[in-house]
């Protein structure tokens, strides 16, 4: 296996999906890791992962027999930072940075780069630069800006990259990662979601015995696969919840509901829509908003158990990026970027004990998941929807009149985007309600309403993601029909912006 030691990047765990995606099993590790538990685990390389910290403003440590021991070692970003100054070498903080695409040049032949042209485009995102190496290192790869791009050492199998491989962005990064995993680390494959479902299966037929689970259902891939594989775990233990909160969009709980009965799951429907728009009621904050909804499920679901129990479980579809965006990773080192209504909204006293066997994975992961559990293909295709709705796609206070003109404008926005013949290509559309009005013209009157906001990007993972460049005329009927049809938006706006800087949803 690879171990990865998480420095905090929001990056860590795609780092260790990468390598599972080439069939070698990885696992994360928190900095303090000791060197020989991972020689007693068998562990055939080392990954030191990015993080958001300068060297010189950071007092992470690490097991100092990491750098005195024979296992192979691939430095990312701030990991490359950290071993060089470990190892006495000297990082500079950067007067500029460099992010995005950047074109580096291989100066040096490396088992690492085998395979790779001697000039590639990779995803840089630093600031600080390694100006010395160690006394044993060389280059072998230099950015366009003239910054060391990467290095290695000559005594022992210890490497660095200053770009980011495990990001889909970087042109040849698989090919890093093979070359590190199978020619460097010697690594054999060994992980296919195939083994990892029969392995849940029986996990959590131990885990829950003879209890009962309720599971929190939102119609989305990850919890309808959840659903599917805890019915085929435990069967009639199984209790499905599926609250309508009010922050639907049309015609939602009626689709859920249908194919998630088809599927033999036993489904319960809760009607809260009273409870969660009285909550949420003149909160404006994004933060408050998940956490009031976070808090709102768990009662609903605590009321359900009294009445359908005893429930010792609570299942929830939580993926690995909720989790990372919470900074709740099992090595609590990522840093926050929002809370999401099944991590960080949780309260304390929760009351149940929590199944989550999806919490390591991303998306495509689970898809993959739903194929071998025989999922049909248009729910497997199910564009991702937040939990908390379009609560989150509602800048502000969220009222019942601007949940109606936000419904009413994504439905167009998806019947418009779904005839489009690249429609699969996209990762995620919808619609966002801004809380600004604009002046408008309808039938020569002065009109004074709300803008839309379209958004639309494709993406592997949902770690990154890019806008997707929908043709004018496509675009165009849309906002047409928008500002036509709704009484109350009179313009259209379209989110350029890619992730990161931005996240993919709003809030």
């Amino acid at each position: 296996m690879i171990a990865v030691v998480d420095f905090g990047s929001q990056y860590t765990q795609l780092i260790a999906r990468r390598f599972r995606e080439i069939g070698v099993y990885s696992e994360i590790y928190s900095p303090n890791v000791k060197y020989s538990f991972l020689k007693e685990k068998g562990v055939k390389g080392i990954v030191l992962s990015g993080g958001p910290n300068s060297v010189y403003d950071s007092d992470l440590e690490i097991d100092d027999e990491i750098f005195k021991g024979d296992i192979p070692i691939l430095g990312i970003c701030f990991g490359f930072q950290f071993m060089a100054k470990f190892l006495g070498g000297e990082v500079r903080k950067g007067e500029k940075g460099e992010f995005g695409l950047t074109e580096i040049k291989i100066v040096r032949d490396s088992l690492l780069f085998e395979g790779l042209e001697k000039k590639e485009k990779v995803w840089m995102s630093h600031y600080d630069v390694v100006t010395k190496l160690p006394e044993d290192f060389v280059d072998i790869a230099i950015s366009e800006n003239g910054f060391l791009a990467a290095a290695q050492s000559l005594k022992k199998p210890f490497f660095a990259v200053q770009f980011h491989p495990e990001v889909s962005h970087t042109e040849k990064g698989r090919l890093i990662i093979e070359n590190f995993a199978f020619k460097i680390c010697k690594a054999e494959k060994n992980w296919n979601l195939d083994r990892f479902v029969e392995e849940k299966i029986e996990e959590i037929r131990e885990q829950v015995g003879e209890n009962k689970v309720l599971l929190a259902v939102s119609g989305g891939v990850d919890s309808t696969t959840l659903a599917v594989l805890l019915q085929r775990a435990i069967g009639d233990k199984l209790t499905a919840i599926f609250v309508d909160h009010g922050l639907l969009r049309i015609g939602e709980k009626e689709e859920v509901s249908r194919f998630l009965k088809d599927l033999g799951v036993n489904l319960v429907v809760i009607d809260a829509r009273e409870r969660f728009l009285e909550k949420l009621r003149g909160v404006i904050d994004p933060e408050e908003k998940r956490r009031v909804i976070g808090h709102e499920f768990v009662g609903v679901f605590k009321e359900e158990a009294r009445k359908r129990g005893p429930f010792k479980f609570l299942a929830q579809g939580t993926l690995y990026p909720d989790v990372i965006e919470s900074a709740a990773s099992n090595t609590g080192m990522a840093a926050k970027i929002k809370t999401h209504h099944n991590v960080g909204g949780l309260p304390e006293e929760l009351g149940f004990e929590l199944i989550e066997p999806f919490r390591y994975l991303f998306k495509d992961e689970v898809r993959k998941i739903a194929e071998i559990l025989g999922i049909p293909k248009d729910i497997i295709r199910r564009q991702p929807f937040p939990g908390p709705g379009l609560a989150v796609r509602i800048l502000g206070e969220v009222t019942e009149d601007k949940l109606e003109l936000l419904r009413r404008a994504d439905r167009i926005l998806m019947e418009e985007i779904k005839k489009w013949d690249k429609y699969d290509e996209i990762w995620q559309s919808f619609a966002v309600l801004l809380p600004i009005k604009t002046v408008g013209v309808k039938g020569d009157f002065r009109s004074y309403e709300y803008v839309i906001a379209i958004r639309i990007v494709k993406s592997e993972d949902g770690m990154t993601a890019n806008f997707v460049e929908v043709p004018y005329d496509i675009l165009g009927k849309i906002a047409r029909r928008i500002t036509n049809e709704i009484i109350g938006i009179n313009r259209v706006v379209y989110d350029l912006t890619d992730k990161p800087p931005a996240t993919i949803e709003w809030e």
